[in-house]
């Protein structure tokens, strides 16, 4: 072949090699580099401030997720310090919140969550401790956020009691893309690498 068909064959090749690279950019197969594990799906909790909190102010938002309460001596305080090395990276990204949910609401009322929230410096703006129901609150634990142990799911919701140190990780389309071991440094990195991903994608 002449140098100016192998000089055609070139151009064709880096276009061709271009049109893919933004086909993976722009669509989203390309976006999509974390599994989608399951929906959220609609609750109604109280945050530390009394106000109502919906699956409609999370629309559009990077989330992360946990479970925790105020009166826990061994993991919560652990995983906590970790949260709010996450919340010093994001606390001023719009498009950014936190939800802390009790496992305990019947200790963990509104004005417990509020003084829970001020020692450890969140702010109702973008991270939410949240109390309601037992039952809507372990619901969307187990069916929303894979949170729960499977054991309780057999179990009287008066005898069920969460107690994981796992956070989860929800897109701006409402669904969770990833779940993280709230003690250990490597994954809560990952978390927060994960949250960069996702706060980069668009809804």
């Amino acid at each position: 072949m002449t140098k100016k068909t192998w000089l055609y064959f070139g151009i064709f090749g880096v276009l061709l090699a271009g049109f893919y690279i933004g086909l993976l950019m722009t669509t989203e197969f390309g976006q999509e580099k974390l599994p989608i594990l399951s929906n959220v799906r609609p609750f109604s909790f109280t945050n530390q401030d009394g106000r109502i909190v919906t699956e409609k102010d999370i629309a559009g938002k990077v989330v992360i997720v946990e479970y925790f309460f105020t009166t826990c001596k061994g993991i919560c305080p652990k995983m906590n310090k970790n949260m709010q090395a996450i919340y010093g990276i994001f606390k001023d990204v719009p498009d950014f919140v936190i939800l802390s949910h009790t496992v305990d609401p019947e200790i963990d009322t509104v004005e417990r969550m509020k003084r829970y929230s001020d020692s450890i410096g969140g702010s109702s703006r973008n991270w939410w401790f949240l109390t309601g129901t037992k039952e809507n609150l372990y619901r969307s634990a187990r069916e929303s956020y894979m949170l729960d142990n499977e054991e309780n799911s057999s179990k009287n919701i008066s005898e069920q009691f969460i107690h994981t140190q796992f956070f989860a990780i929800v897109d701006r389309n409402g669904r969770v893309r990833g779940i993280y071991d709230g003690l250990k440094k490597d994954e809560v990195k990952q978390l927060e690498e994960d949250a960069k991903l996702l706060l980069s994608e668009k809804p």
